[in-house]
């Protein structure tokens, strides 16, 4: 593959969790709705219906990706506003089964903080699952938690940081028995497996365009046929996207997610085989240079087939990519860069304060390739001895 010309000349980019370079192919898709094909989607006039035409083939194309009917796609303006609209959507909606949700406790900050609000605002009980040491809930917790009033499950596919995987089908099994909603966040998930809702069993699922190389500023909420009429809307206004986010669709991301969603389609399941491969030359690199010292955090088979998560006996993780600024990678979650605490994922699965601090997110993308990993690897290694 062509090198991406972002990544031409400056670090080796391993943060591809935080945020993927678009791909050409997909501004390609998305400059003419910046330049020349400037309607508004509602109007009836040829720019309008060149617009709105548009957004129904990207909806199409977000749809076949996730193997779900196309009115089953709500765009939004990312993931975060995604989780918003299930969670605080069903919670403040007109399904009023009860005022009890369950999360738990290595969600993303958008899944926790409107669990939050709701508790504090609307007085809703939150139930936080723990995790074990590789970052899973224990199924037995889970239905010890569930309650007649339980009305949403929210529990993400993939883990941000580690990459660990959840359950999700009997997750799912778990929650529809006792008559409960479950919502994911599969941000991280979507393009790097296959992911198709009907088969993990969830009602709504996040989707966020910037984790599959389209833009910032562009996501889409799966909701299961009839759902949409149990949600309260995250934006009020105009009728678009059932109703529950008005406002002018923002067609340009729109066209971006499909194309995106596009090219991931048409890659899977290659394209997954050759991230494994690229993580796991990665850390046997790092074992073999540092033997003893690497230790892998998250679930060493349940997780994304690019994320390497690691600790470094000896080492602060913070510490060890100041002084590598040749490589460009994380510790965690881009939510807490720059935290001088250990990261709250690390935290929530009892991994000792020293060694959490050790932690570096690895994670590889579309232009990574073994040479870089390469020059990677022995940047970190010299920076750890």
């Amino acid at each position: 593959m062509q090198e991406h010309p972002g990544l031409a000349h400056g670090p080796i980019y391993l943060d591809y969790n935080a945020t993927t370079p678009v791909d050409p192919q997909v501004v390609a898709a998305m400059l003419p709705y910046l330049q020349t094909q400037f309607g508004n989607p509602s109007s009836a006039h040829a720019y309008g219906r060149s617009a709105h035409e548009a957004v129904v083939q990207a909806r199409r194309q977000v749809s076949d990706l996730l193997g779900c009917a196309p009115d089953e796609i709500i765009f939004t303006g990312g993931g975060s506003e995604s989780d918003n609209l299930a969670i605080r959507g069903l919670a403040l909606g007109p399904a009023r089964r009860g005022k009890h949700l369950i999360t738990q406790a290595t969600e993303h900050p958008a899944v926790l903080n409107a669990c939050a609000a709701l508790r504090r605002l609307h007085d809703f009980e939150i139930t936080i699952l723990p995790v074990d040491s590789y970052g899973q809930i224990s199924l037995a917790d889970l239905e010890a938690a569930l309650r007649d009033d339980t009305l949403l499950v929210s529990i993400m596919h993939a883990n941000n940081e580690t990459g660990t995987l959840l359950p999700l089908p009997a997750i799912a099994e778990i929650v529809h028995r006792r008559g409960a909603l479950l919502h994911s966040d599969a941000a991280q998930a979507v393009g790097k497996l296959r992911v198709r809702p009907r088969e993990l069993g969830v009602d709504l699922l996040t989707v966020a365009g910037h984790k599959l190389y389209a833009p910032k500023g562009i996501g889409a909420l799966y909701v299961r046929r009839g759902l949409e009429q149990l949600l309260e809307p995250v934006i009020y206004g105009g009728g678009q996207e059932h109703g529950l986010r008005a406002g002018t669709e923002n067609v340009a991301g729109i066209v971006a997610l499909g194309k995106a969603c596009e090219l991931a389609a048409a890659s899977l399941p290659q394209s997954e085989e050759r991230l494994r491969h690229l993580r796991d030359y990665l850390h046997a690199l790092l074992e073999r240079a540092l033997p003893g010292r690497v230790h892998l955090n998250g679930h060493p088979s349940e997780r994304l087939p690019n994320t390497l998560n690691v600790s470094i006996d000896g080492i602060v993780g913070e510490e060890l990519l100041a002084a590598t600024p040749g490589l460009a990678s994380s510790t965690g979650s881009a939510c807490h860069e720059g935290s001088t605490e250990p990261s709250p994922v690390l935290t929530a699965m009892r991994v000792p304060r020293e060694r959490a601090l050790a932690a570096l997110r690895l994670t590889v993308g579309r232009w990574t390739d073994e040479a870089q990993l390469e020059q990677a690897a022995r940047l970190i290694i010299e920076a750890s001895r």
